[in-house]
């Protein structure tokens, strides 16, 4: 499978930019946006804390892996992974061989700062502090370069300077498939 064929895909810890930077690229390049956790609520038909506390996070990684595997067979879209979606080597695996990997970082405190008084984030239940966001995203941080096949840093950027970074990558890669 060449680059040309594959799906834009943003990875990354939750309240890192994934979901602004998806929507910013779908306007500026016209694809379509995926965002994966809304595509696992339509499907389940429950918000992503009813299905943590109804399937425990297993349960919810299953249907993840599923919704995942669906979604990478259109390469014409952008997708916006949830925070955890590289965790399972099976999603890393998949995201390697489907899609182009754009890991987006950001320090603990400014994902507190993003992230703060939102009430879906299950992972955060206990943890919601700049320690144990630090502590989440060290556990994390393995699996997350090993999905990346570029990482790009979202603190202090503007969603305009983090959707440019990555449509030049982008552009970059697929443009040395040409040739």
């Amino acid at each position: 499978m060449t680059e040309r064929e594959k799906t834009l895909c943003l990875a990354g810890f939750m309240g890192t930019g994934k979901t602004t930077a998806a929507k910013k690229l779908g306007e500026a390049t016209g694809r379509r946006v995926c965002e994966l956790d809304d595509v696992i609520v339509q499907a389940e038909g429950k918000t992503i804390p009813e299905i943590f506390e109804q399937c425990g996070e297993e349960g919810f990684r299953e249907i993840e892996s599923r919704e995942l595997e669906a979604a990478l067979r259109n390469p014409e879209i952008i997708l916006s992974c949830g925070g955890g979606t590289v965790l399972r080597e099976k999603n890393r695996r998949l995201l390697k061989e489907k899609g182009l990997v754009v890991l987006l970082t950001a320090k603990p405190e400014t994902v507190l700062m993003r992230v703060q008084g939102d009430e879906n984030r299950p992972n955060l239940q206990g943890r919601m502090s700049a320690e144990g966001i630090r502590e989440l995203m060290e556990k994390r941080r393995a699996a997350y370069e090993a999905a990346a096949d570029t990482v790009i840093a979202t603190d202090d950027k503007t969603i305009e300077e983090i959707a440019r970074e990555i449509m030049q990558w982008e552009e970059t890669l697929r443009g040395h498939q040409e040739g």
